[in-house]
């Protein structure tokens, strides 16, 4: 899959430099999946949620979160916004 874009990962890991290496262990994860439904993107994201239309991956044992939109048709992971656990239990995220 294309992930578009890693500017939010970088962002973040700018703040959080401990979440790093967990961010790019999912990236490349990310963009060597191929996955046609929310079902077959499970078999390799088996804790992404799916949420208000709204892909939320729960990354490093669950301390951080990845919002994300996923056009499977065309292959392409729209990253929105990359936060915390406490960030993601605000629900801020889903009203932008």
């Amino acid at each position: 899959m294309r992930v578009i874009s890693k500017k939010p990962l970088r962002d973040f890991w700018e703040r959080h430099p401990e979440s790093k290496s967990v961010l790019e262990a999912w990236f490349k994860n990310a963009t060597q999946v191929r996955a046609s439904s929310f079902a077959e993107l499970r078999q390799t994201f088996a804790s992404a949620d799916y949420v208000d239309g709204i892909t939320v991956f729960n990354v490093g044992g669950n301390r951080y979160r990845i919002a994300a939109v996923v056009h499977y048709e065309k292959q392409r992971l729209y990253v929105r916004k990359v936060m915390t656990h406490s960030e993601y239990n605000r629900n801020d995220w889903r009203r932008k």
